[in-house]
Formats: C-alpha cells, structure tokens, sequence
C-alpha cells in the first residue's frame, strides 16, 4: 500500500501559513523560509521526492505550486512538473499542470489512492485537507520542517483542526546547519 507522507514548513511559534486574506504577508514560508534554503534543503526535499510518484495538494497549495513552478524549466522542474497531482477543492471545477481533481468525497478517494499500485504520494502544506487526513486516519509520515524563525502572526499548524487528539511517535529526526530541524512521525 502506497504511503501519504505530509511535508509542511513550520516557525518556532507555529506559522505555516498568512493569513486569508492576508494581513501578515511576512507569514508566508517563501518569505520567512527562503533565507534558510541551502543544500541541506534541497537535498532532503530531493530525497523525499525521490520515493513518490504522485502529489496530493489542496487547492490553495495546487494554486501557488502551479503558479511557480509550471514556467520553471531546470531538471527539478521537469520532475515537479511532470508528477501527476491529486486536487482536493469544493471550488475548483477543472485543473492543469497534470492535475487530476478529486471527486467525490475526499477521504473515500484518497483511501482508494492508497491503495493502487504505485509509489509514496507527497502532500504538501497544511490546512483543510489536512483535517480530513487526519481525521481518517490517512497520513502515514509527517515531516514538520521547523525554521529557526519567530513569525508572530499567521495561520498555526491544525487551527481549530476540530478533530480528536492524534497521538504520534517520533520516527527520525534531521538537523540541518541552517538551524532548520526536521521531525518525522508517524502515527502511534
């Protein structure tokens, strides 16, 4: 059976995200995070990737992934580009950039994706997908990447998530020299 393996960026104080609509733009992780974007992060985002095949994403992370990285054209790209991609949206009606849309009810199909043949799925970002995920039980990995960073303001990790307390096990951990520190888990 396939694996979802969550990859979400995180402050000290716990932003993963601005606000909707945006009142902290400096919440954003490609502000706070870019600065501690070196080696060591690309090549454990690369490793990570290494063992999917597909994307799950919500339909704001779809959004800005499509925006930024469908004009890209270097080797990382090409992979990124190339990778089919699942689109959990109530909003969406039709997709690109090698997107499928999910139909139906979220849970229901992503346990079915999980079980096709295939490699790992990668999801990224965390917010209302998230809440149905977890609620399932359908994340088997999380990676919380947390940046030497104080925001002060923004979206924290699962606000008001509403669903019951969710007990994990630390599987690994990963320190960067950036201050970046990576905690793996999966559930207990």
């Amino acid at each position: 059976m396939r694996k979802i393996i969550e990859s979400t960026f995180v402050s000290l104080d716990g932003i993963i995200d601005d606000t909707r609509p945006s009142t902290a733009s400096r919440a954003e992780p490609q502000h706070w995070g870019q600065p501690y974007w070196d080696e060591d992060h690309g090549n454990y985002a690369m490793k990570l990737m290494a063992g999917v095949d597909a994307m799950l994403l919500g339909r704001v992370t779809y959004e800005g992934f499509a925006e930024a990285w469908s004009g890209r054209d270097h080797e990382g790209a090409e992979f990124m580009n190339s990778m089919p991609k699942y689109v959990a949206s109530r909003t969406l009606t039709e997709t690109t950039w090698n997107a499928t849309l999910i139909k139906g009810d979220v849970a229901e199909e992503v346990a079915k994706l999980k079980e096709q043949p295939g490699g790992n799925i990668l999801k990224y970002g965390t917010g209302e997908l998230d809440r149905t995920l977890v609620e399932h039980g359908l994340i088997d990995e999380f990676h919380f990447w947390y940046f030497p960073v104080v925001v002060g303001a923004g979206k924290h990790l699962f606000e008001g998530a509403g669903f019951d307390t969710t007990h994990l096990k630390l599987a690994d951990l990963h320190r960067f020299d950036s201050g970046i520190v990576i905690h793996v888990y999966a559930p207990k």
